[in-house]
Parts: C-alpha cells; structure tokens; sequence
C-alpha cells in the first residue's frame, strides 16, 4: 500500500487531491477501484475519465480539468512514462524475491563469474568463461553459454539462451559441413530479453546486443547479428545472421531481416514486414500485403506477378509517346 503523497514525493508531479489516500494496486482505467491508481495516456480515451471509479488518474495537463470532475488526479507532462515509473516504486516496495543469489539447482561453471549482486534463477545454466554483470536477473531456465558476457542491471527472462551456436555449414558435395561458432555473445547494460529468445554467438567476431536494448519474447537474432543501444524489437521477429540495427529503433512484431543488412539509427519497422533491403534513412517502413477474402488476395496475387509485363507496357507506350 502506498499514499498518493508518497507516490508524488518519490516521482514528483502535480497531485490534485488528497495526499493521505491510500492506494492498495494498479488498475486500468475501465476496471478500476476506488483504492486503485490509473492514468490516461492517449487523449481519444478521456470520455472514460468521468465514468472510471479509480481512486487517482494520472494525467497530463489538457486533461487536467476532465480528471478533477470526477476527483483525485496527478498532473505530469508524460502519463505513460510516470506510469512506468510507478509500476517501479511499486515492485521496489514489494522487496527483493527471498531466497539465494544463485538457486539451488542452476548450473554455474566454475570458471564463470557471477557479479555478488546479480540472480540466478532455478534450473539456470552459466557455461564456463561466461560472465554476468551487477544487478543482472537470470529468471528460471536461462542458458548463458561459454564466453558470452551480460553486462548490469540486465533482466533475462525464462527460457532464453544467449550463445547457442549460429547457423553456419558450408555445402559438400550434397551435404553440410559444420562451421564451428568461435564468437560469443556481448550484452551491454539496462537490457531486457524476453522468454524463450534467443542470440547465437558469432562465427568468428561477436554477437553485440548494445546497452538499453529491448527484446521481446520468441526472438531469433542470428550470428553476428549487432543491435545498437536503446533498440525496442517485438515478439517473434526474426534477424539473419551479420544484418546491423541502428540505435533507438523499432521493430514490430514477426518482423522478418535478411542478413548482412544495415538498418540507420531511428529506423521503424511495421510488424509483420519482411525487410530485403538495407535502410539507410530514418522513419518508419512498412512491407506488408494487407490481409482479405482469400479469392480476391489470390486475385490480387495474381495481379502483381504481372506487374513487370505492365511495367514494360507503360514504359514502352511513353516512348512511342515522346517520339
């Protein structure tokens, strides 16, 4: 349980309302109690504000007016954002989880060096050579293989294996010869890695997932694969092996990149989008044949595989044209 006066104490804001009420949980905004905290980020939904029972809203300015008729309300310039941070104070107040740094049952190599301050869940394995940092969280399940590093304050979610080999073989004569992955894996800090993810150590040189990085759950990232600082990718997307993400990206979910491509900085991916090509300007990207009834796709299907022959139609009548 928290008063609203702490909360505004510990993350600032403007509370608009009694200091002394108690908040016992989060809510949304439509299921809401009187001794709970929502908010309202995205100003199409402030016709709800007036029939919500949450016991405090937190808002931003132009809904300062709509939140106070209908009662307590905590004024900031970034609802979500002060939300996020609430979430925080409201884990932190909770205590760490009881029991040892590194459970019972987790596999740690000898030859592995676990910073005192981090976790290591249930059933985990930490291969030799590898290190994990300050402050790092391996939830239950987790593979680090030999000589991958995770650097601090990094969470690793149940299921994931950092450092499984990269796909390579080369061809024989019809069949696949095994090219060794000699690379690890390098994992700077403040990241997150969704449950059952997974990044393959490089061939040679390493796989680098940089600071602030945010991965999903049900993530390939292949071997070599480099994703800068502060890059957000969705579920169930997919990056070949040696492909470059730029810094502060995104990339939506199922989201498929070739390898050995280079994405800029600020590049944004529609979800589902297949990407071919390299991306060397900011903004968003789409790729995406849009779902519908299955005879008119196969129709339109149709269509676009002679769009070619159009192509050399149009430019040949332009030139009979200009002539």
């Amino acid at each position: 349980m928290l008063r609203l006066g702490a909360i505004v104490e510990a993350l600032g804001g403007e509370l608009c309302g009694d200091a002394q009420r108690a908040i016992e949980g989060l809510a949304p905004l439509e299921s809401a109690t009187p001794l709970q905290l929502s908010f309202l980020s995205n100003p199409k939904y402030t016709p709800q504000l007036a029939g919500s029972r949450a016991g405090c809203v937190i808002v931003a300015p132009a809904q300062r007016d709509a939140a106070l008729a209908r009662g307590d309300c905590i004024v900031v310039d970034q609802p979500y954002l002060y939300f996020a941070r609430v979430t925080q104070l409201w884990k932190r107040q909770l205590g760490a989880a009881p029991g040892p740094a590194i459970h019972p049952s987790a596999v740690v190599d000898p030859d592995a060096v676990v910073d005192p301050s981090a976790r290591i869940g249930a059933l985990c394995v930490v291969e030799r050579g590898a290190r994990i940092g300050a402050g790092t969280v391996l939830k239950a399940r987790v593979t680090v293989g030999e000589d991958c590093v995770i650097g601090e304050r990094c969470i690793v979610h149940s299921g994931a294996v950092v450092g499984a080999d990269g796909f390579g073989f080369a061809p024989n004569e019809g069949a696949w010869e095994k090219i060794e992955q000699l690379g690890a894996v390098r994992i700077g800090n403040d990241v997150e890695i969704g449950a059952n993810t997974c990044i393959d150590r490089g061939a040679l040189a390493d796989t680098v997932i940089e600071d602030g990085v945010k991965l999903d759950n049900l993530i390939q990232v292949g071997h070599n694969v480099r994703i800068g600082r502060n890059t957000a990718i969705a579920g169930c997307a997919g990056i070949a092996g040696s492909a470059v993400i730029g810094a502060h990206c995104t990339i939506g979910g199922a989201a498929m990149i070739l390898g050995h491509l280079t994405l800029a900085d600020h590049v944004n991916i529609s979800a589902g989008s297949f990407v071919s090509r390299s991306i060397l300007k900011p903004g968003l990207y789409s790729g995406i044949f849009p779902i519908d009834d299955n005879a008119v796709w196969e129709k339109n299907a149709a269509t676009l595989k002679q769009l070619h022959k159009l192509r050399e139609r149009v430019k040949a009548l332009e030139k009979r044209t200009d002539t």
